[in-house]
C-alpha cells in the first residue's frame, strides 16, 4: 500500500487527539435555532430573524391590518346602513344629489383603496399576493368576458322576476332604486363610472388585501374565502338581510376564482358588469317610471 500524504497524515492525527475531549462537551446545540428565535425579543432583533426566516405564512397580523379590517368589517357596513337610512327618510333625490351622492362614493372608494395599497405595499404585500399580476392574459381575458355576461344577464333575469313581486324585499328594492339608481341618461354615465370604481376598489379590498393578509397569517384557504365573503356580504348591510346573504354568496364564487386565476382582474369586471346591469335593468323593472329618460 502506498504512503499517506502527509497532510492526510496529520489531519488524522489531529482528530484522533480531540476524541478524548469530545466527552467534555455534552450540550446538544440542536435547538439553538429555535431558543434564538423564541427569545429574539430580548435582544430587539425579533424583526430581522423573522425576516431572515423568509416564511410569511407565520406571521402576525400587524396593528394596521387590523385597523382595516375593522374598517372593512365595521365601520363600512355602518356607514352604508347610516346613509340608506337617511336616503330614506327623504323624498327621492334629484338629479344634482345623486350625481354629488355618485361622486362622493367614488372619492371615498379611492381614498380607502390608496390608504390600503400604501399599507400593504408598506408591510410586504405584493402585488402577485395582492392579485395586481397575472400571466394568463388570455385566459384572464376570456373569463372577465364570458363571466360578464353570464353574470350579467343572470342579473337582469333576477331585476325583472323581482319587479313582478310583492312583498317587504321588493319594496325595499324599490324604494333603494328610486334613491340610488339613474332614472336619467345625465345620470347614467356618472353611474357606470361609479360602477366600475366599484368593481375595481372593492374587489382590491376584500379579495385583494383581505385575502393575502389572511393568507398570510396562515389562516386556512377555505376560511379565507369564508370570511372575505362574509365581510363583502356585511359591506351590502343597507340592501337587508337578503342583500347580505346574496353578496355573501357572490363573494365565495369571487373568492374561489381568485384563487383559481391568481388575478383579480376577472373579478372586477364581473362586479362592475353586474352593477352597471343594476343601473339599467333597475329602473326598468324596479320603478314604475321604467324608463330611463
Amino acid at each position: 500500500m502506498a504512503a499517506q500524504p502527509a497532510a492526510l497524515t496529520m489531519a488524522v492525527s489531529f482528530t484522533e487527539s480531540v476524541k478524548p475531549h469530545l466527552a467534555l462537551l455534552p450540550t446538544d446545540y440542536n435547538d439553538a435555532a429555535d431558543f434564538l428565535l423564541g427569545t429574539a425579543w430580548k435582544l430587539g432583533r425579533a424583526d430581522n430573524l423573522r425576516k431572515a426566516t423568509g416564511k410569511c405564512s407565520d406571521r402576525a397580523m400587524p396593528w394596521d391590518f387590523w385597523l382595516i379590517f375593522l374598517l372593512l368589517g365595521v365601520l363600512i357596513p355602518w356607514r352604508g346602513r347610516a346613509r340608506l337610512r337617511h336616503l330614506l327618510a327623504k323624498p327621492p333625490l334629484g338629479t344634482l344629489e345623486k350625481l354629488v351622492l355618485y361622486a362622493s362614493t367614488i372619492a371615498f372608494q379611492w381614498i380607502t383603496l390608496a390608504a390600503v395599497a400604501w399599507r400593504a405595499l408598506g408591510r410586504g404585500l405584493t402585488p402577485a399576493e395582492l392579485g395586481l399580476e397575472h400571466q394568463r392574459t388570455g385566459e384572464i381575458i376570456l373569463a372577465g368576458l364570458v363571466g360578464t355576461a353570464a353574470l350579467g344577464s343572470f342579473h337582469w333575469f333576477n331585476l325583472r322576476r323581482l319587479g313582478r313581486m310583492t312583498g317587504p324585499t321588493p319594496e325595499r328594492m324599490r324604494k333603494l332604486a328610486e334613491r340610488i339608481l339613474p332614472t336619467k341618461t345625465v345620470e347614467l354615465l356618472p353611474y357606470c363610472a361609479l360602477a366600475v370604481t366599484a368593481g375595481v376598489c372593492e374587489e382590491f379590498l376584500y379579495r385583494g388585501f383581505a385575502m393575502a393578509a389572511l393568507q398570510r397569517t396562515a389562516v386556512p384557504v377555505w376560511l379565507v374565502v369564508i370570511l372575505t365573503a362574509a365581510l363583502f356580504g356585511l359591506a351590502h348591510a343597507y340592501q337587508g338581510g337578503s342583500g347580505i346573504m346574496a353578496t355573501g354568496l357572490m363573494g365565495i364564487l369571487f373568492g374561489l376564482a381568485r384563487l383559481a386565476f391568481g388575478s383579480l382582474a376577472p373579478m372586477m369586471l364581473w362586479h362592475a358588469g353586474v352593477d352597471i346591469v343594476a343601473g339599467i335593468a333597475g329602473p326598468r323593472f324596479l320603478l314604475s317610471t321604467g324608463e330611463c329618460a
